[in-house]
């Protein structure tokens, strides 16, 4: 898609660009030319992971997959983009000509978008000269994630709402044009069941949704004549603002006249709450309606909702039927940014072509990286539901990987920072590799299922997984352990650091 600049009606729309080439840190660039210079075009494996649960929680929804995976297979330098890069003085013609070339080449691994996800084990894998994973590093933890954290937020609201009706509602509160888009979609995905973002429901196909604003019943002579005429409009969606002057005095009153009328014609009334206290008024305005006969009308509430005050809602019974939840949703409230991280795991040895492991060692253990190409496997119990995740080498399975219950047999979990804690599951019925194979050489493999069949996978995966690890506060730390090998790879590494340490070297 063409930018057009300089005209009083432009519009930049950098969601719908579908060339990202330049959405990267300029030292990824920098870099990348150093490879290219040294001739430093082997292959190389990353892993992208986050390293702590957002929002204090006991899970992350895994998203922003598709939309990764659909910018790495047409992304491209155009000449523009060149022709900037040359203006900065740091790049020579022979690298610009690499780039002018450039298609992303790579292999990529991924768990499903919709999998439910914890700290430390690889989300992305990718399998790429080093030149093209070094490019991609910043977009790819730019979509998953932002994405990811929105889908887990709203998947917190969700369960709040002990599985309610949720309206994302925030569009003009998002983080900019983008920042609304994928917030949309990552919402959708975490359990909310629909957008007041209209645009997000033509590309997605996301259902939408819309009240009134406070405006509405301004704008006319008097309350109930706006309520009539919004009625007379859209009959099948009156869902009407009761709290623009009163809220239970004229707007709960005029509401139910107009609701009798509707209710004449079979059409269901709602009202909506978006000041207040939400637990006093929606039982007020519940008994209110009820008593008038309208006891199918639905409430809407809004106004800065979180996880939190829905959960104490429910929690005392407020009769609400829909939640619009816009700021504290769209921006992650509560916690800005996943800890998401994407760092080199192995690379080709020249001249045979053999992959080593590689490992970042940091005084800070849980910053030390597991090295090697990796696999995480998970394990269920009964049920059907997840009771632990396993990280191995990718060579090295667990014993009875795969297997049904009848070939199940104990296996050691170890804790993933190297130290002495461990543990032995003893009773399992099935396990499952969570990478699989999205992209092979630049072009993507794996089916792509609608948004809608990613949504159903974030709900099935909430329902199975034991609600002392979903519930919202203070939730039970789900385990995710390194398989022996792994492990002994690991103090592999650390044991030659600590040697060369001591050696002065």
């Amino acid at each position: 898609m063409a930018i057009v600049r300089g005209t009083a009606n432009s519009v930049i729309l950098w969601f719908m660009v579908r060339n990202a080439a330049l959405l990267t840190d300029l030292y990824e660039l920098t870099m990348m030319q150093g490879y290219h210079h040294y001739g430093m075009h082997h292959h190389a494996v990353f892993d992208m992971f986050f390293r702590r649960q957002p929002f204090g929680g006991g899970f992350s929804v895994f998203a922003g997959l598709d939309d990764l995976l659909e910018t790495l297979e047409s992304l491209r330098f155009s000449e523009d983009d060149i022709d900037y890069l040359r203006t900065l003085g740091l790049f020579d013609d022979a690298f610009l000509g690499y780039l002018r070339d450039f298609r992303f080449t790579g292999d990529v691994w991924a768990v499903p978008e919709g999998t439910l996800v914890f700290p430390q084990e690889p989300l992305i894998r990718v399998h790429t000269t080093i030149l093209e994973a070094q490019l991609i590093e910043s977009l790819l933890l730019n979509t998953v994630n932002f994405q990811t954290l929105i889908a887990t937020k709203t998947a917190r609201i969700y369960l709040a709402s002990e599985g309610g009706a949720i309206a994302e509602f925030g569009l003009r509160r998002a983080q900019g044009v983008d920042g609304a888009m994928s917030a949309s979609r990552a919402a959708y995905i975490g359990g909310a069941s629909s957008t007041s973002n209209t645009l997000a429901g033509k590309r997605f196909g996301i259902p939408v949704t819309g009240t009134m604003a406070h405006s509405w019943v301004m704008a006319f002579p008097s309350e109930r004549e706006a309520f009539e005429h919004y009625a007379d409009l859209y009959p099948d969606k009156a869902i009407l603002l009761i709290d623009t002057y009163d809220t239970l005095g004229s707007g709960i009153e005029n509401a139910i006249a107009v609701g009798k009328r509707l209710q004449t014609q079979g059409k269901r009334l709602g009202v909506r709450l978006d000041s207040g206290d939400i637990q006093y008024l929606s039982k007020q305005v519940r008994g209110r309606l009820d008593d008038a006969g309208l006891t199918d009308a639905l409430i809407a509430v809004s106004n800065e909702l979180d996880e939190q005050i829905i959960h104490q809602l429910v929690s005392a019974d407020s009769p609400v039927d829909l939640w619009g939840v816009g700021t504290q949703l769209v921006t992650g409230g509560g916690d800005p940014a996943l800890t998401g991280v994407y760092k080199l795991a192995a690379k080709e040895r020249s001249p045979d072509g053999v992959f080593v492991p590689t490992m970042k060692v940091s005084d800070n253990p849980e910053k030390s990286t597991n090295p090697g190409v990796k696999q995480v496997w998970r394990f269920f119990g009964s049920n059907d539901y997840p009771i632990a995740d396993l990280i191995t080498l990718d060579d090295t399975p667990p014993a009875g990987a795969g297997a049904g219950s009848d070939q199940a047999q104990p296996i050691r979990f170890y804790h993933p920072s190297g130290d002495y804690r461990k543990f032995t599951l003893e009773s399992w019925t099935r396990s499952e590799p969570l990478l699989k194979k999205q992209m092979e050489g630049g072009r993507i493999v794996a089916e792509r299922p609608d948004l809608e069949t990613i949504r159903r996978r974030t709900l099935r995966n909430l329902e199975c997984l034991d609600e002392t690890y979903t519930r919202i506060i203070n939730p039970h730390i789900y385990k995710v352990s390194v398989s022996k090998p792994l492990r002994r790879l690991k103090q592999e590494f650390l044991a030659r650091y600590l040697a060369d340490d001591e050696n002065g070297e």
